[in-house]
């Protein structure tokens, strides 16, 4: 079983986390909507990835809705004084599993306490409000209104750390005017670096930087020197794009998702591989 006690951390808000953490967007069903296929398996994952060593869990009661939440809560709470669970705000599922804007004061309330609920939480460590301008990616918008909302439910004293997610770094830079931001939760992967320089912006300034997707939307050409570098190193196409993403820049978190044991096993071996300079480089030239 792989152990990450040892590995690297980052302070998320005023805790420290180890930088291979653990997304639960896939323990809901197809299309993240509806239960799955195997909840015990989902219970066991969970709990593995914890005695493991993951201390950063990345959530959101709009996964199922609910279901992930409720998994999380039956499998480990009472949580460990170390684990910090994070979730995200600011879109509702339709009954046809769409994804939609949910950005007025009753929503970002109601969404909150959902989640307290559903986690059995006092207070949320980190919550990400999730722009919804474009579902596919990040688009200028407003995002004042609903983050004096999230503010004062910090006020409150129901959510500890803001964080942001799908944002511009113009959003980024509104917001702070409004309330200390922790974290930034956007797409990058090697094919898609267009927020290069904004992480080294974030990590010039202290904050952590989550990417999604760390395996999407890469090309033919690109899958190939990916699986080629992998089958080299003795390691999957998949570790080794995670591998990157640890290098690339000490503020950077992973959330990896699985449903699978097995699958949660192999992304925590990412914590042991090492990426030389030459390896690096011949990655990076991915993106050009």
């Amino acid at each position: 079983m792989s152990n990450l006690r040892n590995s690297n951390q980052y302070r998320l808000g005023d805790r420290a986390v180890r930088r291979l953490g653990y997304g639960a967007m896939q323990l809901a069903g197809k299309g993240v909507f509806g239960p799955p296929k195997d909840r015990q398996e989902a219970v066991l994952v969970l709990r593995e990835a914890v005695e493991s060593g993951v201390n950063h869990i990345d959530t959101s009661d709009f996964y199922g809705p609910h279901i992930t939440n409720e998994i999380i809560r039956e499998a480990l709470h009472p949580y460990k004084d170390d684990l910090v669970i994070v979730t995200k705000i600011g879109a509702i599922r339709g009954e046809d599993a769409s994804w939609n804007p949910a950005f007025s004061k009753e929503e970002l309330t109601r969404a909150v306490h959902d989640n307290l609920r559903n986690l059995g939480l006092e207070v949320i460590e980190v919550v990400n409000l999730r722009a919804m301008f474009d579902v596919h990616g990040p688009a200028e918008g407003s995002l004042e209104e609903p983050l004096e909302v999230l503010a004062d439910l910090q006020r409150q004293g129901l959510v500890r750390h803001i964080g942001l997610s799908n944002v511009t770094a113009k959003q980024i830079d509104d917001a702070r005017k409004i309330t200390d931001i922790v974290c930034v939760q956007n797409q990058y992967n090697l094919a898609h670096r267009g927020d290069d320089a904004l992480i080294d912006q974030l990590a010039e300034q202290g904050t952590a930087y989550v990417p999604f997707f760390p395996l999407g939307g890469f090309s033919p050409l690109q899958s190939s020197t990916l699986s080629d570098v992998a089958a080299h190193m003795e390691a999957t196409p998949m570790q080794v794009a995670l591998a990157w993403l640890l290098k690339r820049a000490p503020n950077i978190l992973l959330i990896p998702g699985t449903s699978s044991r097995a699958h949660l096993r192999e992304n925590l071996g990412v914590a042991a591989i090492e990426l030389s300079d030459e390896v690096m480089s011949e990655l990076n030239g991915m993106a050009a």
